[in-house]
């Protein structure tokens, strides 16, 4: 077991940057397909920046292609919802094949995160199940300890949880990753997001996989 730690310590920033490298250059085209149709369909902004929590606590800036209204939020940081009025035509084409989170590539290059890990939340998320005032976020059981490692694009909670599913179940998938983790499980997870995003499945809220 700790071999197999070190051994994902060892290679797993290398292997981000290569293939965070190689990712932005075989996907250079829909860097410009995509700006053309989201400006098509309501001439609002290209991208959407939002602050992220890093490992160990550090807020880190990460960039989106903006899927949802230039108003999408009025009232605060929210999760989105199945069938989400806020998302646009071209965000839910996005959002079902992870292509909004294309700019990312530039995070899990610059280091601020990982192919897979736990999701970057942004600090002050409003829930959508459950009562979202009932206690800050911070205070759900496996908090912290998931900020030990860089976040993840995606993850064992990405792969195999809807977005919506309350954070405190989200949370002990993100610790069993934590247990599991290795460079062949990490593997495995990029293989499976890659065959959810050729079917179009991330938003939804049966089995992914």
């Amino acid at each position: 077991m700790k071999s197999a730690f070190l051994k994902a310590l060892f290679l797993k920033r290398p292997f981000d940057a290569a293939l965070s490298f190689f990712g932005l250059l075989v996907s250079s085209p829909l860097w410009v397909l995509i700006p053309v149709l989201i400006k098509i369909e309501d001439g609002g902004p290209i991208f959407f920046s939002q602050e992220r929590v890093g490992k160990n606590g550090r807020i880190f800036k990460a960039l989106k292609f903006r899927s949802m209204r230039t108003d999408a939020e009025k009232d605060g940081p929210q999760q989105a919802v199945e069938g989400d009025p806020r998302v646009t035509r071209v965000g839910r084409i996005l959002r079902a094949t992870a292509m909004d989170e294309l700019p990312q590539l530039v995070n899990i290059f610059k280091g601020d995160m990982s192919f897979v890990g736990p999701r970057a939340l942004r600090p002050h998320e409003k829930e959508v199940h459950g009562d979202p005032d009932q206690r800050d976020i911070q205070d759900i059981p496996g908090y912290r300890e998931r900020h030990i490692v860089r976040p993840g694009l995606t993850g064992l909670t990405q792969v195999f949880l809807p977005g919506d599913t309350p954070r405190r179940k989200k949370f002990r998938y993100d610790l069993l990753y934590l247990r599991k983790r290795s460079f062949w499980y990490d593997l495995r997870l990029i293989f499976l997001s890659f065959w959810i995003t050729f079917r179009g499945k991330w938003e939804s809220r049966q089995s992914k996989v």
